[in-house]
């Protein structure tokens, strides 16, 4: 019975784990793009952000990273033979990752805490694309376990990523595109008005 609420609680915490990683990284790239903002702008928009980190990364995914663990130990402990299982060490694996993946963040946040921001809006695109990659990865070994194919299972997760990298790309190129557009209407429309000016004041005198 133990076990049964340990896994419950491992379960939930996981989910409010990758919750907290997935709208992380997202403030993050909020936080860098913010830097284009005029002075004004850009010093309300980004002290409102590092408000919801600071609350978002010590209230929901700190505390959830470390019961995710402890709940995770204490399961191992109540069914030691687990660690006998093929699939576990896979699962294991992709586990430290994620942990790796979260103590970047953290490296990450108190840069931009500190108003240090080193990474670009593209690169943190790419990068919360890495939390969906290995938790593709860990669902599925979970899920399959044994009955896996490791190197279609490997495969799988190398053409997800590549997949995920070009549609970063292609948004990032999409959205350009689109702002370049804007700024060309918006300037073509001001040298119209330029223009009516000037042919007004021309019949004026």
């Amino acid at each position: 019975m133990h076990f049964l609420y340990a896994k419950s609680v491992h379960i939930i915490f996981v989910v409010c784990w990758f919750a907290g990683l997935f709208y992380t990284v997202r403030l993050f790239i909020y936080f860098a793009e913010a830097e284009k903002k005029p002075d004004a702008e850009r010093h309300i928009l980004q002290t409102q952000y590092k408000l919801m980190l600071k609350r978002l990364w010590y209230i929901i995914s700190w505390p959830s990273a470390i019961i995710t663990g402890v709940s995770a130990l204490y399961m191992l402990y109540q069914a030691p033979e687990f660690l006998k299982m093929p699939w576990m060490h896979v699962k294991l694996g992709f586990v430290a990752l994620l942990y790796l993946y979260h103590f970047k963040c953290h490296s990450i946040y108190a840069q931009l805490q500190n108003n240090a921001m080193k990474t670009s809006a593209t690169k943190l695109r790419i990068w919360n694309e890495v939390a969906t990659v290995l938790l593709f990865a860990i669902v599925f070994t979970v899920v399959l376990k044994s009955a896996i194919s490791w190197i279609y299972g490997v495969m799988g997760l190398l053409a997800l990523s590549f997949a995920l990298m070009f549609a970063v790309k292609a948004y990032k190129k999409a959205r350009d595109t689109r702002g370049k557009g804007s700024q060309n209407k918006r300037s073509q429309k001001g040298n119209t008005d330029d223009t009516g000016h000037g042919k007004t004041h021309k019949i004026n005198k």
